[in-house]
């Protein structure tokens, strides 16, 4: 491949921190052919030799960052925001009207109301604010299948087509979803996420590989939760995923109820049953673990899973905090996703990472390199452990990885007088998205909202 554009920043994100006089060299396929001294990069492009000349963007006042990676979303529930947030005047003494599964329940009504065109709409809304908050793919963990009783499957296109709209990386956790809680059928609304066979749910998976953009779509299996898969289909699901190459997901013990019933039936928590799965657990991904048990947790992660953690939502629905301080062995396994999207910003995912454990743990410092550092493992969370989560070359700004950046802008006042060895930190702890110009998926950069000044 051939060198399309050489982006040279102020600052470049290589080897754990933002360096000098870096550029980065995109080739013609989207990816990242090199990244070396910004004056190797002026010299290529002065040099022309016959062959096509090589843009050289310059980024003066910008740090490059690898994109954001949402690693867990259900795009339509963007749809909800600013519903749900009043409780009756019964409720208890101080509060407390509210939970998860009363929030459910206006999510099911949401999901009755919507025809294919506005779960489009939704999504691309929500993918769009996703590029406005630097990121640059999603995992979109679906399970809205169905336009309504029946295997039409509409609401997978749906989602591919607003991904391709708005110029998102998009892995389509294409999810499995065959109860309504442990042996009790669908009802309702959850009719439009059945998928009533394992058979039935390959064969949609295999036409869905037919219908895929390959330099920015690819496709992961779900098992919903154990509320919503037998185990046996379970363990068909990670069996042939693995034979797949295909990434698996699954949401666990997000709540003490989820627990119960898993304990009242199988006798075993969530995530004791993941542990006693055949094979080994690289490429799984356990969403939430909010109430799971620190030894199991630790047991998970050594047996090669990976935490989602979604602070944002896990907040607004009270489910509680994950407990990573105790497992150290986690904190190289973590990504975040931004789940219902009632707040789409993945700086403040990366902040109430650390910040929900200092409050669980009345500590500072708990999520930390090496150096005792917290702000480069919270944008590896949001980057590299995304991307190793949804099997995608990508969170890394390293050859052969796609071309996907975020540009973060030196002179925002809300970084104003940080060094250049404090720049993530002061973004991560005091930055908003009015401190990102622009995204770029694939050596393509958006630049379709305004940030003050423009990109060069």
């Amino acid at each position: 491949m051939t060198a399309r554009q050489v982006v040279a920043a102020e600052l470049t994100w290589s080897d754990g921190a933002l360096q000098p006089a870096l550029a980065v060299w995109v080739d013609d396929d989207g990816r990242i052919g090199r990244i070396g001294p910004l004056a190797d990069a002026a010299a290529a492009s002065d040099s022309g030799g016959g062959e096509a000349p090589i843009e050289l963007r310059r980024l003066p006042g910008i740090a490059l960052l690898p994109g954001f990676v949402d690693a867990h979303s259900h795009a339509f529930q963007r749809g909800l925001r600013g519903q749900g947030e009043r409780f009756p005047s019964a409720a208890p003494p101080g509060g407390g009207a509210g939970s998860f599964w009363t929030w459910r329940e206006a999510m099911y009504g949401l999901v009755e109301s919507l025809r294919p065109e506005r779960l489009f709409d939704l999504t691309l809304q929500a993918f769009r604010e996703m590029r406005r908050a630097g990121i640059t793919s999603v995992g979109e963990f679906h399970y809205l299948h169905h336009s309504g009783v029946g295997d039409d499957f509409v609401g997978d296109e749906a989602v591919l087509a607003a991904a391709a709209e708005a110029g998102i990386r998009l892995v389509l956790l294409q999810a499995y979803y065959k109860t309504g809680g442990i042996g009790a059928p669908l009802a309702g609304a959850q009719r439009r996420f059945e998928t009533a066979t394992l058979g039935g749910y390959w064969k949609q998976l295999e036409h869905l590989a037919g219908r895929l953009d390959g330099r920015t779509q690819s496709l992961g299996v779900v098992g919903h939760s154990i509320r919503a898969v037998p185990l046996a289909e379970l363990r068909g699901l990670l069996a042939e995923s693995r034979r797949q190459r295909l990434p698996f997901h699954i949401h666990v013990e997000e709540q003490q109820q989820e627990i119960a019933e898993s304990r009242a039936v199988y006798g075993k928590r969530p995530l004791e049953l993941l542990l006693e799965q055949p094979g080994g657990l690289e490429g799984v991904t356990a969403v939430h673990c909010t109430h799971s048990r620190p030894d199991q947790l630790r047991r998970f992660v050594q047996l090669g899973g990976r935490v989602c953690v979604c602070p944002l939502t896990e907040a607004n629905l009270g489910d509680g905090i994950p407990p990573l301080a105790a497992v150290t062995e986690s904190h190289r396994r973590l990504c975040l996703g931004t789940d219902s999207n009632a707040r789409i910003s993945m700086l403040e995912e990366m902040r109430w990472l650390e910040y929900g454990q200092r409050l669980k743990g009345e500590r500072r410092g708990v999520l930390v390199d090496e150096s005792g550092a917290v702000a480069p493992l919270l944008l590896a969370a949001a980057t590299a452990g995304g991307a190793a989560s949804l099997d995608i070359a990508a969170g890394r700004l390293v050859p052969g990885t796609w071309a996907d950046f975020v540009a973060v802008d030196l002179a925002s006042p809300l970084l104003a007088g940080a060094a250049a060895d404090d720049v993530l930190a002061a973004l991560l702890t005091g930055g908003t998205e009015s401190s990102l110009l622009a995204t770029c998926v694939g050596g393509h950069w958006d630049r379709n909202w305004e940030r003050g000044r423009a990109m060069p």
